[in-house]
């Protein structure tokens, strides 16, 4: 007999070789039914797969993620099928789940289009109706090549070929169909369910070279419930309406050109926003003993080779070369500049913590295709520090950032954040001992975040190439996760460099590095503010606050007076004194986010009042001017001077 153990700790005994699907069947046929895989000793397997040891087991169902992903795997399946089964010829290559849904990339001359979409969702359909079990077979390599190669699976072969020799080379069946995989699956295709929608079609080079045949990618989703997939396109619905880059549009914020791939145009409502976000984080950071300096943009590859990014990050870094041969590259990181200020003079145990901060511009190649407006560019800037501290200093100092960061979150209206722990990445320097140290050092610090009630997880092998990393997702008005601030503990690039301080025992002490940033990218949290608050940003963070507008040319005059009062209380307004009607000129704002609109006219100006019109009421309040505008200045004062009384 063999043990199973379950996890609320109780254990049966069963038959060796007996399968998933017998054991839940054993304890509840409903179970049974619901159950799409197990995990077994902390592994996803199909549910027909057999015990032959003792083992821990977890049943999987729909509600569990990873069910969510196995029924987007098999939909992907599904769809493979379908789009077989309706265009023969195609070539199909692979099909991976991603965030949020699924692809499969496909191989065929005459290219699909959104009005193909229906037709393969109603072919998948038919085939989840068939409810066809899902059947793992294990094939030789020579019968699967000979197999793919006779029904013109040009791509498939090649998949076979790259798979490592001591891997099982696994076949799973749906019916009559088939496909090379690694699995796991569901039980039969009924479990994939008809909660999916395809989304669209791209371009996508096999195997991401662009030497090699272009494919046809159909994007789809899938969910555990057809609720579930309608507050999904819900909210797509919704993120095409708060989407920044038509907002930045409207707000006339940025623009973008093709002279400058993935870098902003900034004009100077978009500048003035982002001159306020720096404004915001040099406050708090003064308050917090950060010292701000600036580092150059362009620095010779030898510092870039010992920092070690010419060896782990070279593909995404811009190389120049000038005529004496020197070769050059724009910074993509700010640490190595910081670290030659720390070595600029004698640095004491009595100086530590020493925390060097800088609005640092930084330059990284991203892939033409993965360019997505302000979210995802080439050149941006860090709200970037660096901590240098002893080990005994790193608890404390984390903890301070941690809160520190939470705070921010919390004056943009972010109050939902995850803290994840991103252990090291295959690509790396430094040594094993170092790596432990900082993992376990943040690890400390992760539980004692949990322990204060805060969600907290682990990224496996997601870390920095020099440390690993507490990383911030806060979650926005309509439920998407944004990865914005790191914590990094670095015991690496310090001693990279040769940096030391003169410890109480009067040694050279190579110091610890923790890396900070709190937005991450300033215009990447420029783009997701826009989104979260769909234009319409809190008075203090807009980058025009008001817009005096006149009814008649006889309020010219008071209209003048108005701005110069406002602008006297630090108020950033504009005028509109156009021939437009009041109408035109209230949608005109409303559509640019403008937040607050002050009318007036010949019976203001006469009894010295404002009309007051807020962005999205159609209420319209009437208010003593020097009232209205001691009000809004008020109401524009930013969260953390507010604090500060």
């Amino acid at each position: 007999m063999i043990s199973v153990t379950f996890p609320d700790g109780a254990s049966r005994p069963f038959e060796p070789g007996i399968s998933g699907f017998e054991i839940a069947q054993s304890i509840s046929p409903s179970l049974a039914k619901k159950t799409l895989a197990m995990a077994v000793d902390g592994k996803l397997t199909d549910l027909t797969d057999r015990l032959s040891n003792d083992a821990k087991v977890e049943f999987v169902t729909r509600e569990d993620p990873r069910g969510l992903e196995l029924i987007r795997h098999d939909a992907a399946h599904v769809m493979a099928e379908a789009v077989q089964s309706l265009y023969p010829g195609t070539q199909v290559t692979i099909g991976p789940v991603i965030e949020n849904g699924f692809y499969y990339d496909f191989y065929r001359e005459q290219p699909f289009t959104p009005e193909d979409f229906a037709a393969i969702e109603k072919k998948m359909a038919e085939i989840v109706a068939k409810d066809s079990p899902f059947t793992k077979e294990i094939w030789t390599r020579d019968q699967a090549k000979s197999w793919f190669e006779k029904h013109g699976e040009a791509f498939k072969v090649e998949l076979v070929d790259s798979i490592p020799g001591d891997e099982d080379l696994k076949i799973y069946r749906q019916g009559d169909w088939l496909d090379l995989c690694r699995g796991p699956h569901l039980p039969s295709t009924g479990k994939v369910g008809t909660a999916f929608k395809i989304m669209k079609v791209a371009g996508a080079y096999w195997r991401g070279d662009s030497t090699k045949p272009m494919l046809q990618r159909i994007y789809a989703t899938a969910f555990a419930s057809q609720k579930e997939l309608d507050a999904y396109l819900k909210m797509l619905e919704e993120a095409e309406k708060r989407d920044h880059r038509r907002l930045g549009r409207e707000m006339d914020l940025f623009h973008f050109q093709e002279e400058g791939p993935g870098t902003v145009f900034w004009h100077p409502k978009g500048w003035t926003l982002f001159q306020t976000l720096i404004s915001y984080m040099r406050r708090r950071q003064q308050a917090e003993g950060y010292v701000e300096v600036n580092t150059p943009q362009v620095l010779d590859r030898a510092l870039w080779e010992t920092s070690g990014h010419w060896q782990t990050y070279r593909e995404n870094m811009f190389i120049t070369q000038t005529e004496d041969e020197r070769v050059f590259a724009l910074k993509p990181m700010n640490c190595p500049g910081h670290v030659q200020i720390f070595k600029n003079g004698l640095k004491s145990y009595r100086d530590l913590p020493l925390k060097i901060a800088e609005f640092g511009i930084v330059h990284r190649y991203e892939p033409s295709g993965a360019i997505h407006g302000i979210m995802r560019v080439r050149a941006f800037t860090q709200d970037d520090a660096h901590i240098f501290c002893t080990e005994d200093q790193i608890r404390e100092e984390a903890l301070k950032v941690n809160e520190l960061i939470l705070s921010i979150y919390q004056d943009f209206g972010f109050t939902d954040v995850v803290v994840k722990l991103s252990t090291r990445p295959e690509k790396r320097v430094g040594s094993d001992e170092a790596w432990d140290k900082a993992e376990a050092a943040l690890m400390t610090i992760l539980d004692e975040l949990k322990a204060q009630g805060l969600k907290t997880g682990i990224n496996p092998g997601e870390g920095a190439f020099y440390g690993p990393k507490l990383e911030y997702t806060l979650r926005d008005a309509i439920g998407r996760e944004w990865q914005c601030g790191t914590t990094q503990v670095d015991f690496n690039l310090p001693g990279r460099f040769g940096a030391f301080y003169i410890a109480a025992n009067s040694e050279k002490t190579t110091p610890v590095m923790i890396h900070r940033a709190m937005f991450g990218s300033l215009e990447r949290f420029t783009g997701i503010l826009i989104e979260h608050y769909a234009g319409h940003l809190p008075l203090w963070l807009s980058p025009v606050q008001a817009v005096v507008a006149t009814i008649t040319k006889e309020g010219d005059d008071y209209a003048f007076e108005v701005m110069a009062a406002a602008r006297k209380l630090g108020l950033k307004v504009e005028g509109d004194l156009s021939n437009e009607k009041i109408n035109y000129k209230v949608r005109e704002h409303s559509l640019a986010k403008v937040p607050v609109l002050l009318v007036v006219g010949k019976k203001e100006a006469a009894e010295r009042t404002v009309s007051i019109r807020r962005l999205g009421s159609q209420e319209q309040k009437t208010m003593g001017l020097d009232e209205a505008l001691a009000a809004l200045a008020e109401e524009a004062r930013a969260p953390d001077v507010v604090r500060a009384g």
